[in-house]
């Protein structure tokens, strides 16, 4: 008899005030979409770089240009909406998982790494531009 008195009690509790849920901010999928193809692109020419014997600057830096170019001539109106700071963590979780082993770049620690310095090359290499805008 406790034991429904006990549950009768905490699903009245529960109904009366709820748990509070984090929940991320939903944005438009055609922008989730254009994020992840940009993402897989600059991923793929990073890579492909690497493999190709490219230091990591060099191919940074060509992987940028590259993408940044593709985005330029984009008429996609959805990527006004795309953070910075969101694709360069996508970005980094591509890249390590495609090839980041391949020089020493695994886990949470590799992606914050690689997120840091795609940043800091992004910055050097293109001031003026931005990725979504």
């Amino acid at each position: 008899m406790f034991k429904f008195f006990f549950g009768l009690f905490f699903l009245i509790f529960n109904l009366l005030n709820p748990t509070i849920g984090l929940a991320f901010d939903t944005s438009d999928p055609s922008v989730s979409l254009l994020q992840d193809r940009i993402s897989n692109n600059f991923s793929r020419k990073y890579c492909n770089a690497i493999q190709n014997g490219f230091s990591k600057d060099e191919a940074m830096k060509s992987a940028i240009v590259k993408t940044e170019n593709i985005i330029s001539f984009s008429y996609n109106p959805q990527k006004k909406w795309i953070e910075k700071n969101d694709l360069a963590n996508q970005i980094s979780l591509k890249v390590v998982n495609n090839c980041g082993w391949s020089f020493g770049l695994i886990g949470r620690e590799g992606v914050d790494y690689f997120k840091s310095y795609f940043l800091e090359i992004y910055e050097k290499t293109t001031p003026e531009k931005n990725f979504s805008r």
